[in-house]
């Protein structure tokens, strides 16, 4: 049995498109508490604080011998990590900073079944096209950017923004699915 510690409808819609059959179980932890200022540990750190909070948290004989997997994506531009905008401006903020620029998605994610823990980071380089302050407004009001890293969803509108990518496109998304496709295949 396969537990996703995540609330993301879009890691739900992945793991169902890969055809898994899973559960969700979210993970109940303080995201906000971590002070690193490396993107890549930040998301090892938080993808594996939320598997481990769920793990533990089971104690139905059914889900024994579940497989947990906790993931965390934040973007990564200049120094900065932006992680998910807090209201309309934030989002203008950061889909500014973001327009005409690459930056780089960083999904972490971690795999524990029992004792057994495995966690990696996938990186993909985002090249954002050039866009006015008014295509920024229009896409904020689509209500899209809100709950996505960075302000923006590859898979949805927020293609319109993106001119190209370096790097798996699911990563971006939220979920590197080929590289989880193959540490799963360690736990059958």
């Amino acid at each position: 049995m396969i537990i996703l510690a995540s609330e993301s409808p879009r890691r739900r819609e992945l793991l169902r498109m890969a055809g898994f059959d899973f559960t969700v179980k979210p993970a109940n932890i303080d995201e906000d508490s971590e002070q690193t200022t490396d993107p890549t540990e930040l998301v090892q750190i938080l993808s594996r604080k939320k598997a481990l909070f769920v793990r533990d948290g089971l104690t139905e004989p059914n889900f024994s011998d579940a497989v947990v997997i906790g993931a965390d994506t934040v973007v990564h531009i200049g120094g900065e990590i932006l992680g998910k905008p807090a209201d309309q401006q934030a989002a203008f903020a950061m889909l500014s900073r973001l327009q005409g620029n690459m930056h780089v998605v960083h999904t972490g994610v971690t795999v524990a079944k029992g004792g057994y823990i495995s966690t990696f980071v996938e990186s993909t380089k985002v090249f954002m096209a050039k866009l006015t302050d008014r295509q920024i407004w229009d896409y904020i009001a689509t209500g899209e950017p809100f709950d996505k890293a960075g302000s923006y969803a590859i898979q949805n509108k927020g293609a319109l923004l993106v001119e190209r990518i370096d790097g798996d496109f699911y990563t971006v998304v939220g979920l590197p699915l080929c590289r989880l496709g193959a540490v799963l295949a360690e736990f059958a």
